[in-house]
């Protein structure tokens, strides 16, 4: 028997700030130009600029439960770009599509800014940049690497911190070095997406919520069938991220679900400012599965730890929509980072957890079905959905309405690179690589040799970094 849901914080919070209401379902025939299945921040940025392309397109959104109640509600709500994957992008699409893809990212931090003051989105964002930290000696070792190929093209626009700022600004005496950059910040995320569908339906999107896809068919026209009622559209875009494997199978192996666990807490402004955590900031430390942390404007303090719980087959566990089964170690990591809160009495919201649709490069992925030049898709965000989501937008939309540009030429819309192993050899090596993973960083952090063998299987997945090493 599955566990009642659990509501994860940033969603929970953003609904009692919001005066948002269900949309009815799909019941009966409907008809539309654009028909966008998912109601994220994939779907919702799409369908918005569509929209704002094409004012009189017909665009429709279907959503298996409330908007943003996946993966949009319930993430970090870091806003982090593509500059620190600069070395994969060389790699994969050449200097001047690697150069245009890191400059479009940060652009997007104010973009993304700059739209919800226009429409008036209290999605309480702090462009206040990100600090990428290193808390032992490899790391540290490792922190400017992409740094450093980043200048080399005249791009950069990150510095290296003094010990004591880099201490100060991470509010942890942890943190051994510290990279800075302006463009970055935080939100809160389920009050972003909530208000993106405000924005959408403001713009005349039809929106259909508690709706699930049951199956499609793409001929000339895309019929898109639902337990109770059936959309005629001329295109069809898939935007659920995780959910993707269930309805378009043979993606399965171009992705790997994995957990990202997450726990907050209650209001603190106080004891933050003590230590240092006055700012927006989104912080990440430099492991592969990496801490990451940030404050909120009422005095919280949100810690989440990535590669947790991997999925079989990609299948959508109950676990992930309940609070988070490592929550104990998240807490003993949170108070090696933060001691002096430790003597605060009920200290946390309950945690939470959520599925993250991990591409084997660490980027995310568009394209178009083959054989069905009407559907197109977009997953593989790795963990940093929230700005690469805006872009995702771009691709979706410029694709659906036919546009040549940058976006539909880029490679970035080609469709995925690489495959993971088939099940069961992917499930068990990546439990594999997540042991060998944890060993090596144990090791390193207790200033000690990794196994050889640990080191060599830590390269398998190298691409869930925040930061190419």
């Amino acid at each position: 028997m599955n566990k009642k849901f659990h509501q994860p914080f940033w969603f929970r919070d953003a609904l009692s700030f919001t005066n948002d209401k269900i949309c009815p379902p799909l019941n009966g025939g409907h008809n539309t130009d654009i028909c966008i299945v998912g109601g994220g921040y994939t779907g919702l940025w799409t369908a918005i600029k569509i929209k704002q392309r094409q004012p009189n397109c017909q665009v429709t959104i279907l959503e298996k439960g409330r908007c943003g109640q996946g993966a949009s509600g319930r993430n970090g709500g870091c806003m982090l770009t593509f500059a620190t994957k600069f070395p994969t992008l060389l790699r994969l699409f050449g200097v001047e599509e690697a150069i245009r893809l890191v400059t479009a990212s940060e652009q997007a931090v104010f973009d993304i800014d700059n739209f919800c003051k226009r429409h008036n989105i209290d999605a309480e964002i702090r462009t206040d940049g990100a600090l990428y930290t290193a808390t032992n000696n490899v790391q540290n070792q490792q922190l400017h690497q992409p740094v450093e190929l980043l200048s080399k093209h005249n791009i950069n626009r990150w510095h290296t911190l003094s010990n004591n700022d880099a201490i100060r600004l991470s509010g942890t005496s942890k943190t051994l070095a510290a990279i800075n950059t302006d463009a970055a910040g935080s939100l809160n995320p389920g009050k972003l997406v909530l208000g993106l569908k405000d924005i959408a339906l403001s713009l005349g999107i039809n929106i259909f919520e508690q709706t699930s896809m049951q199956s499609y068919q793409a001929d000339n026209i895309c019929t898109i069938q639902s337990s109770h009622g059936q959309v005629t559209s001329r295109k069809l875009i898939f935007a659920i991220n995780a959910w993707t494997g269930k309805y378009l199978p043979w993606f399965k192996r171009h992705y790997a679900l994995v957990s990202s666990d997450m726990l907050i807490t209650r209001p603190i402004p106080e004891q933050l400012s003590q230590i240092g955590l006055k700012h927006g900031k989104a912080i990440a430390d430099s492991r592969i599965f990496v801490h990451y942390y940030r404050t909120t404007l009422d005095g919280r303090l949100m810690f989440g730890k990535g590669g947790n719980l991997f999925a079989f087959a990609n299948k959508v566990l109950a676990e992930f929509d309940q609070a988070s089964s490592v929550e104990d170690k998240l807490k003993a990591s949170f108070f090696d980072f933060f001691p002096t809160l430790s003597e605060q009495g009920n200290l946390f919201e309950p945690s939470w957890t959520g599925p993250s649709d991990r591409s084997v490069t660490g980027l995310p992925f568009f394209g178009t079905i083959p054989n069905q030049p009407n559907v197109s898709y977009g997953l593989g965000y790795s963990g940093n959905g929230v700005v690469q989501s805006f872009l995702g937008g771009e691709i979706l939309a410029s694709l659906a309405l036919n546009i040549d540009n940058a976006w539909t030429r880029s490679f970035m819309a080609k469709g995925p690179l690489g495959k993971f192993p088939p099940e069961p050899i992917r499930y068990l090596g990546a439990n594999i690589v997540k042991c060998a993973v944890n060993r090596k960083e144990s090791a390193e952090d207790n200033n000690r040799s990794p196994w050889w063998f640990d080191n060599q299987l830590a390269k398998f997945a190298a691409a869930a970094g925040k930061s190419d090493k």
